[in-house]
């Protein structure tokens, strides 16, 4: 009723409808496949396999290969990272194994060295003594001495006066005052406690000033100077600061770079030159200068560059010179027919029959003259021991600096020659433990790059050195730390390498006689220097010297001037 249409008895509606589409469904789904081969075969080949490519690569099992094409690449990756630290790995430690060149370098430093001894001072239970009253004559001897303070050396200032390089510096006796001289011909006596120059004069030189020292038991009223224009002359100093005169004494046929006091007398010392000869002076004399010998090798003459008296036995000299010996003389049986007058010579064995024209800049007695301490040009410091008999091998090696470009000095540090101290090409200066000869300070000494003279104060732990700079610099123990000697290795090093470099060089002779010629040159067109004001009162060239004094420096082949500062 209402016209509406009844549906069938026992049919659902809803059920039917969804009968009838899922039947539709599988018939579509079902014919599908059933078409799907026969589509494929009908295919034309070749025909569809983008599609298929692309059907495939969203395929779970494209996904499948990805992962593992990612999984592969990332283990060789890993095999790459492997082989990449393997390869550093054998380069560092390629890196760290020493070249055979570094070896021979580390065996080379290595060699003729000794283990450091336990320190000799200790600075609590030295002041605790003193503080009583015991020990007192033996302290400052002991603090001198004493390795924990030279190991704490540092700057505290310099003494700015000359104009020139500064070639020389010599304490007076009780240590109060020093004097300098320099390539300005200049000599300036300080008082180096306040930093100022008491007393400055003209040498009287004409060419650079080697040394100035004072007489001792003078009064500090005597200094004795040599220089490069083989003049020795002796400046008379006034108690009222002032240079009374300078008077020549000798003259060397060549450069006179040293002089030799006698520690017991203020009127007497020696000289040496170029020119192979030694001066005795004796300024009580009408004559002071009398030839004592005349250095030779064979029938050739060896050009000296050093003298030294023996402390102890003021009899006996040392001399050094244009070849590998020291000579040891005695002043009072000097017969040039037994010997050329030789009492005993020493040399290392090495450089017995070396062919490198090797020199000896420097040599120093010990305190007590029973070592005799020697720096060879280019070489190494070599201890004799002044009491063993003629042809007696070195007894230490101390190794490291690097002496070449000039005419370097070398000297014993503290009251009992503890310590050997040198200056280098390299502007440092070392200092090494005489027993051990380990270097136990290490300091840069000169910005322009070399340091030649170093004199330690007779007195207080600490010293005065100077070099190519204009300067002196005067050292003492005030730092709170010992050095930790950084960087050290690197230059002694480097200076070994430079060294062996140079000596595979040749014509250093024909080099070195060029250069005299052209500084001969030269000096002779320079027009005289005249005196500056406030000089010497009486300077003169009154000659006390010897007739054997020349007038004029003579040149040539065995009369080449050094390369000096």
């Amino acid at each position: 009723p209402g016209g509406s249409e009844e549906p069938d008895p026992g049919e659902d509606p809803g059920v039917e409808e969804d009968d009838s589409t899922a039947t539709e469904g599988q018939l579509l789904i079902h014919n599908r496949v059933k078409d799907q081969p026969l589509a494929e075969a009908e295919r034309e080949p070749g025909e569809g396999e983008n599609e298929e490519e692309d059907t495939d690569s969203m395929d779970g099992s494209g996904l499948y290969s990805l992962t593992e094409e990612a999984e592969r690449e990332s283990e060789g990756g890993r095999r790459e990272r492997v082989k990449e630290r393997d390869a550093a790995k054998r380069a560092a430690r390629k890196r760290n194994r020493p070249s055979a060149d570094e070896q021979t370098m580390e065996a080379w430093l290595g060699a003729e060295l000794r283990d450091l001894s336990g320190p000799s001072w200790r600075a609590v239970p030295s002041l605790r003594s003193r503080e009583i009253g015991r020990g007192l004559h033996q302290f400052v001897r002991r603090v001198c001495g004493a390795r924990g303070l030279v190991q704490r050396l540092e700057l505290q200032g310099r003494l700015e006066r000359h104009t020139g390089c500064v070639n020389t510096l010599h304490f007076n006796p009780s240590g109060t005052r020093l004097a300098s001289g320099s390539d300005d011909l200049r000599v300036v006596i300080w008082d180096w406690a306040r930093r100022r120059a008491e007393l400055e004069f003209d040498s009287g030189h004409k060419s650079n000033v080697f040394q100035a020292k004072f007489l001792p038991h003078s009064g500090d009223s005597t200094l004795a100077m040599c220089a490069r224009d083989g003049q020795i002359r002796v400046a008379e100093l006034s108690a009222t600061q002032r240079c009374k005169n300078t008077k020549r004494v000798a003259q060397h046929k060549g450069a006179a770079h040293k002089l030799a006091l006698d520690p017991d007398s203020p009127c007497s010392f020696l000289s040496a030159g170029e020119d192979a000869v030694v001066f005795g002076i004796d300024l009580r004399l009408d004559r002071p200068a009398n030839k004592l010998v005349v250095v030779k090798e064979g029938d050739k003459k060896v050009g000296l560059y050093t003298i030294f008296v023996n402390p102890v036995n003021t009899h006996h000299f040392a001399v050094g010179g244009r070849d590998q010996y020291v000579r040891i003389y005695d002043q009072r049986k000097i017969n040039e027919n037994d010997n050329n007058g030789v009492l005993k010579k020493f040399c290392p064995s090495h450089l017995v029959s070396s062919e490198s024209k090797t020199n000896i800049t420097c040599l120093v007695y010990s305190h007590d003259g029973t070592e005799l301490l020697t720096s060879y040009n280019d070489e190494d410091i070599y201890l004799f021991d002044s009491s063993h008999s003629d042809g007696a091998d070195h007894s230490r090696r101390y190794k490291g600096h690097r002496n070449n470009a000039t005419v370097k000095g070398v000297n014993f540090y503290g009251p009992s020659s503890e310590f050997v101290v040198s200056g280098s090409d390299c502007g440092h200066i070392y200092l090494w433990d005489k027993v051990s000869a380990r270097i136990v300070q290490f300091m840069e000494g000169d910005r322009g790059g070399v340091v030649n003279c170093l004199e330690p104060h007779p007195h207080l732990p600490g010293l005065a050195t100077s070099g190519l700079d204009h300067d002196v610099k005067l050292w003492a123990p005030t730092a709170e730390n010992p050095t930790g000697l950084k960087g050290l290795k690197d230059v002694m090093k480097k200076n070994k390498r430079e060294r062996d470099k140079d000596s595979v060089r040749h014509g250093d002779q024909y080099d070195t006689q060029l250069l005299w010629f052209l500084m001969r040159h030269m000096r002779n067109r320079r027009p005289q220097r005249t005196r500056r004001e406030g000089g010497a009162e009486g300077d003169t060239d009154e000659s006390w010297s010897s007739p054997d004094s020349s007038e004029e420096e003579e040149g040539g082949p065995d009369h080449v001037q050094c390369m000096s500062s």
